[in-house]
């Protein structure tokens, strides 16, 4: 379906003068800020603002700029139209590093832009950096649109980011099977995005578990959400394989125990209260299956032996960083403390 046409950059306020646009929905203006951390994310959207345009006119002309390797003139050269007036997309990298020379040139542009011309500036946030630009760019001036990308690092921030690309690309996926996805792919938001995209790709009809389990078995069957389950569910020797399992595939101690901590973490905040699942996940700023699963997984679990494996998970977080010499051997005390429900120090 074509793009719908162009429309202008509301001003709005004084204070909040540009519009703030989602990364899964980018529109193209003059200027378009694409700020925060979040790479994957961010890649997104200047891909989805080159399609746009594209679609608009096939004839776009794409350039790159480095605004940290910036020779003068080169923003004004790009944006500014040829012999046959084609639409011009200007796309500048590494603006939380940009020279004094960048940062003269790009102000200066605020104030003329090139019609015909989309420029736009990604800025990590990494440094203040380029700060008055940005403050420039979101008072109006040169007609911008922001396009945020946090970081995502929470589990629940993640879910909704897997959730997302099935939701944008039509797809129907189990509750369970993003679950175990979004698991077996916790530490690299780049792979969670490949792996969602291949099942939308490879898969035709709706996605369950048994499908996700086939593409990604191995990668789940050793992730440290997958021992902290097994663990946590008194599986005891399932645990111990399946940390092997782990450690053999080259996992990272600290990963492994940061897993279980974070699961012992929610499990504490959701125990011992009888709230309504959706009333409770509001207050902690939780969704509500993470406190269904919590709930679950306290089943059989008293309070002193929470507080056991909770003492267990921050020592072995200490000698995994360095306290001990054998971080290995930590992890496995670790398990075998919380799987067995075994004396705090066994």
């Amino acid at each position: 379906m074509p793009p719908s046409p162009r429309r202008p950059a509301s001003r709005g306020p004084a204070k909040t003068a540009i519009r703030q646009l989602s990364w899964r929905a980018p529109e193209p203006a003059p200027i378009v800020l694409v700020s925060g951390p979040e790479e994957v994310c961010a890649e997104r959207a200047i891909a989805g603002l080159r399609d746009y345009l594209k679609a608009e006119d096939p004839s776009l002309e794409v350039s790159d700029i480095r605004a940290d390797d910036y020779a003068a003139g080169t923003l004004l050269g790009m944006a500014s139209p040829s012999l046959f007036g084609e639409p011009r997309l200007v796309r500048v990298g590494g603006v939380e590093k940009c020279s004094d020379a960048f940062l003269t040139e790009a102000l200066a542009y605020l104030e003329n832009p090139q019609d015909g011309a989309t420029i736009v500036l990604r800025h990590t946030g990494a440094s203040v950096r380029g700060k008055k630009l940005l403050d420039a760019i979101r008072a109006g001036t040169g007609g911008g649109v922001e396009i945020a990308v946090p970081a995502i690092k929470r589990d629940a921030d993640r879910f909704d980011f897997a959730a997302g690309e099935f939701r944008t690309a039509g797809k129907r996926i189990a509750p369970s099977a993003l679950r175990t996805l979004v698991s077996a792919f916790a530490d690299d938001l780049t792979e969670l995005a490949a792996a969602c995209q291949q099942l939308i790709s490879d898969v035709p009809g709706d996605i369950g578990d048994q499908v996700v389990e086939r593409y990604y078995g191995g990668r789940v069957e050793t992730t440290a959400f997958a021992v902290a389950d097994t663990a946590i569910a008194g599986r005891y020797g399932e645990a111990l394989i399946t940390l092997r399992h782990a450690l053999a595939s080259g996992a990272d101690p600290v990963p492994l125990v940061a897993a279980i901590a974070s699961k012992l973490r929610t499990m504490a905040r959701v125990a011992g209260t009888r709230e309504p699942s959706a009333a409770l996940a509001a207050r902690l700023g939780m969704k509500d299956w993470q406190v269904d699963r919590a709930k679950r997984d306290l089943v059989d679990w008293t309070e002193s032996a929470l507080a056991t494996a909770i003492q267990a998970a921050a020592r072995a977080d200490a000698e995994v960083k360095g306290a001990s010499r054998d971080p290995v051997f930590a992890v496995e005390r670790l398990v075998t403390v919380i799987a067995t429900r075994a004396p705090y120090g066994a």
